[in-house]
């Protein structure tokens, strides 16, 4: 399609300019009323978390570079609260046209095993990309007598009960990691649940705890100066700014991975054109060179996998989540 500030370019080069530019007023983006500029779009993008975390960061730098390159204005707009529930459900219930949309991440799919919702993710929405990732890692304070995970797993299995392992929870990605991590290694670590990442990290430099399952910019800092050292990542892979560091799929769990992921949806219905559309300005935006470094200083991994395909990646998570809760009696709020 073209766009309506391409129509204008062509037009300033046409003998009538002022009947080419009436025209270019006629581009629409599929789902809104017929007569409405692409160029006065307003997307709202709501995040469900905090101000400053990594879905918020990626929706912000996302939302500028779309902005830049296709002139619709986007706005980002964080409500927080019961997991993803308060955020999803107002999105849920949006127009579908396209002009609300979500960032959705491991929450989305434990939500409806812990928590009474008012919405059904697989039927509410309509995947539109998955966008990207946030490496999660394994930290213990710089002068623990832990160097690996195996001397951290071997603890465990020595004294039962007595090696803890702190993140944000209950109920969050971090905390059913280490509840997998307890059932593949047939260790007895004891999560213990912080309201956020900061006051896990404050708790294991002070050495409250053995050590802590967070993601990697939160601690970046800390393990250059020293004060945190890693022992693995729950990634599939290895990440870029730790080469040296093994996943524990590499320690021996071959099947363990998981990953902060985040990506973007649409109420249901919304056309397929728009759904379409809105996941080539996504795309675009992460592939943009300035945008993708940014991210990276961030921690955050570009992905681009849309449509059907992040659909299905949704279902896969939701099933995996799903039994680690039911096995580790996770109980709903």
């Amino acid at each position: 399609m073209v766009s309506r500030r391409q129509c204008l370019a062509l037009a300033t080069t046409a003998t009538s300019v002022v009947s080419l530019a009436a025209l270019c007023t006629l581009f629409v983006l599929p789902g809104t009323q017929p007569g409405r500029a692409e160029t006065a779009r307003t997307i709202r993008i709501v995040v469900p978390g905090t101000p400053g975390a990594s879905n918020d960061i990626l929706a912000r730098l996302l939302a500028k570079q779309i902005e830049r390159a296709e002139g619709a204005t986007l706005i980002v707009e964080d409500r927080p609260g019961a997991g993803n529930a308060i955020g999803s459900e107002a999105v849920a219930r949006a127009a579908p046209d396209g002009n609300t949309l979500l960032i959705n991440a491991p929450p989305f799919v434990i939500d409806p095993y812990l928590r009474k919702l008012r919405y059904d993710p697989f039927t509410a929405f309509e995947p539109i990309c998955h966008l990207a990732s946030s490496p999660t890692i394994i930290v213990v304070n710089g002068a623990s007598r832990y160097r690996t995970l195996a001397d951290l797993l071997d603890a465990a299995r020595a004294r039962p009960g007595t090696v803890s392992v702190g993140g944000v929870g209950p109920g969050t990605t971090g905390h059913i990691a280490v509840e997998s991590l307890k059932r593949v290694a047939n260790a007895e670590l004891m999560f213990v649940a912080y309201p956020g990442n900061p006051p896990a990290v404050t708790a294991l430099l002070g050495g409250h705890i053995d050590a802590a399952i967070t993601g990697y910019p939160v601690v970046a800092g800390l393990m250059k100066s020293g004060e945190l050292r890693t022992l693995a990542t729950t990634t599939r892979t290895r990440i870029e700014p730790l080469p040296d560091v093994p996943t524990v799929a590499e320690s021996g769990y071959s099947d363990y991975a998981f990953d902060f992921w985040m990506g973007v949806v649409a109420p249901a219905k919304t056309p397929p054109e728009t759904i379409s559309l809105l996941g080539r300005w996504f795309t675009t935006a992460l592939r943009n060179p300035e945008t993708a470094a940014k991210l990276a200083s961030h921690g955050l991994y570009p992905l681009g996998v849309c449509g059907a395909d992040f659909g299905t990646f949704i279902r896969k998570e939701y099933e995996v989540y799903g039994r680690i809760i039911r096995e580790a009696n996770i109980k709903p709020e």
